[in-house]
């Protein structure tokens, strides 16, 4: 978090620009790559004082004292900190501190996260331990107050719920930066009352209202939206989308995290059409944990953004200043410039971008990948770690699909389909056979069970649904308390007693994700926190977790992060078709519909 700026600071580094004040450090000999003017500028030094830059020019000799650290930049590439301008801490797995130590090396020295999965568990309280947790970081961590808890009112029942109320306290909390993701864009559009109240609350304090606007429909829903006030959106998935954005006003946020790759389309905006890059933003959403161990975070999204066309610098800019001006915070981020926070990246290369060392906060927090720093020590209470509430342990038979009116034939019926590296399903229609007066797995056919088992209340609520995409042969179930949006328990499988001894096991340890084959459990993570986090590192999540790549693999699947794509089955703001705690979904129309067409 950025701190306010004193008179005495100011000072102090005009002092040090003008060589009456000696700097901390100075990196000499570098190629600075302005964001702000779109040039790279050769033989360039920069002079830092504290936590922020005091001179960025051809020779900084005039700063460095006796105890002034300087470092040879050999004229290594020095690029602003990477901002990830839309992204959920909780989707790697991980904790805040844990998301800083696996990201920082890479490059990232500024996040603006979207704690609303904590708070469909939690509640506000939920969303005060994240705030915490992001105000001690090394980094810049700025948190988006919720907006939508529950995502889709009436459609679904969280753990937890916050409304205008909620919102208008939060802002008040340090640390706080805008309204997260307005999910309920259909409440936009029709002009209820709660999400209009909390976007209000979010302008008169001065904060950035966050979009979501998961519909393929332009015409009049998306003029109604944008007309709102949400002000940015990250779920456009086709170059019209990126168009309709930008020509709207909106900032268009392209991401490209584990399983949603949405950049590649989007970004013909620019390279094809010739739109003004400034309105666009590089972001990740949903970032697994391997995906940070093994490829990378926002060094990554830019790499893949100049491989679709884009100039290097342009793709910098995207995760620097455009982010930095669109969260008004531009003054302390996003630019390597006077009075700034030093958040300085050496670069060797642009275009294979992979940072060599990194500086946040003007301290050098990483080089070649290692941490140079300390992380804070962070105690979670009890509570957080207590969150999957069953009413009893579960049985097959929990999971039997009847069809009380049929005790043998055809019928059809409403399937979820997954789309490959999507968050929007396919809603198909399927012939099923009824044997008995139920409904099977067909693994044959591609078809499984889905089951959404209620986690927060003990209701002993299931919902049992079918889904088509995920390849499963074997005999077996997978089941994870990572279930957007509000977290319950979902589970798939072709076999009912799997999906059984997969559900109780997530109950056993607190939450997570777990793979049974045949009665065995062969992949596992462990998630305490909230079902949704572990407290360990980046890469012992990262090994958990391909346990259960690696399951559902055993398990027939071939799909690109298949767990994560599980774990959206239930977010019924984004069609087509989801499964809730309260039935199956049409989110195209926002009504409940019978798994068995009547």
């Amino acid at each position: 978090m950025s701190k306010s700026i004193t008179p005495e600071m100011t000072r102090r580094l005009v002092d040090c620009a003008m060589g009456r004040l000696p700097a901390d450090k100075v990196i000499r000999n570098g190629r600075w790559v302005s964001v702000q003017t779109g040039e790279v500028i050769p033989h360039t030094d920069v002079a830092i004082l504290g936590e922020r830059i005091a001179f960025v020019g051809p020779d900084a000799s005039h700063t460095i004292g006796e105890k002034t650290e300087v470092v040879d930049a050999q004229e290594a590439y020095l690029v602003p900190g990477l901002l990830d301008a839309h992204m959920h801490v909780e989707s790697g797995m991980l904790t805040v501190t844990e998301f800083v130590r696996a990201v920082g090396p890479h490059g990232t020295t500024g996040m603006f996260i979207d704690p609303h999965e904590i708070a469909n568990v939690f509640g506000l309280k939920g969303v005060r331990l994240m705030v915490d947790e992001a105000i001690v970081q090394p980094i810049h961590v700025f948190v988006q107050v919720p907006s939508c808890v529950p995502s889709a009112p009436g459609l679904e029942t969280p753990g937890a719920t916050i409304g205008p109320e909620e919102v208008a306290e939060a802002m008040t909390w340090p640390g706080i930066i805008g309204l997260g993701e307005m999910m309920d864009f259909p409440g936009v559009f029709q002009s209820r009352e709660k999400p209009h109240a909390e976007m209000a609350i979010a302008r008169n304090a001065g904060k950035t209202i966050g979009g979501h606007y998961a519909s393929p429909d332009l015409g009049l829903p998306f003029h109604g939206y944008v007309a709102g006030g949400a002000e940015d959106d990250h779920e456009g998935t086709r170059l019209e989308d990126a168009v309709a954005r930008a020509r709207q006003g909106m900032r268009v946020m392209m991401r490209y995290g584990s399983a949603w790759h949405d950049v590649a389309t989007q970004v013909r905006a620019v390279t094809e059409m010739g739109l003004d890059p400034r309105r666009f933003l590089l972001c990740t959403d949903d970032s697994h944990s391997a995906t940070l161990v093994q490829e990378g975070h926002m060094d990554r999204v830019i790499r893949h953004a100049i491989a679709q066309g884009l100039r290097p610098i342009t793709a910098i800019q995207m995760a620097t200043i455009n982010t930095a001006e669109h969260f008004g915070v531009s003054r302390d981020l996003g630019m390597i410039a006077p009075g700034r926070y030093a958040d300085i990246l050496l670069v060797p290369d642009l275009v294979d971008f992979r940072p060599a060392a990194v500086m946040a906060k003007g301290r050098w927090i990483a080089r070649e990948g290692h941490w140079l720093i300390e992380l804070p020590s962070i105690t979670y209470p009890e509570w957080a770690l207590h969150s999957v509430h069953l009413k009893r342990p579960l049985t097959a038979e929990d999971f039997r699909l009847s069809v009380p009116d049929v005790q043998q034939g055809q019928v059809t019926a409403h399937v979820i389909g997954v789309i490959e590296n999507q968050a929007p399903t396919r809603h198909l229609r399927m012939s099923v056979m009824v044997t008995n007066g139920e409904i099977k797995p067909d693994p044959e056919r591609d078809l499984a069970k889905i089951a959404l088992v209620e986690r927060h209340r003990a209701t002993g609520i299931v919902q049992v649904g079918l889904v088509h995409g995920f390849g499963l042969t074997a005999r077996c179930g997978i089941a994870t308390t990572v279930a957007h949006d509000s977290h319950h328990l979902i589970v798939v499988g072709t076999d009912e007693a799997c999906m059984a001894q997969a559900v109780n096991a997530l109950a056993e340890c607190g939450g997570g994700q777990v793979v049974v084959k045949d009665g065995e459990i062969i992949g596992k993570v462990e998630l305490p926190i909230a079902g949704l986090m572990s407290n360990q590192r980046a890469e012992v999540v990262a090994a958990q977790a391909e346990s259960v790549l690696e399951g559902f693999r055993a398990c027939g699947c071939k799909l690109n992060n298949p767990n994560m794509q599980l774990s959206l089955l239930a977010l019924v703001v984004i069609p087509e078709l989801r499964i809730s705690d309260l039935g199956l979904v049409d989110v195209t129309q926002f009504k409940f519909i019978p798994v068995v067409e009547r």
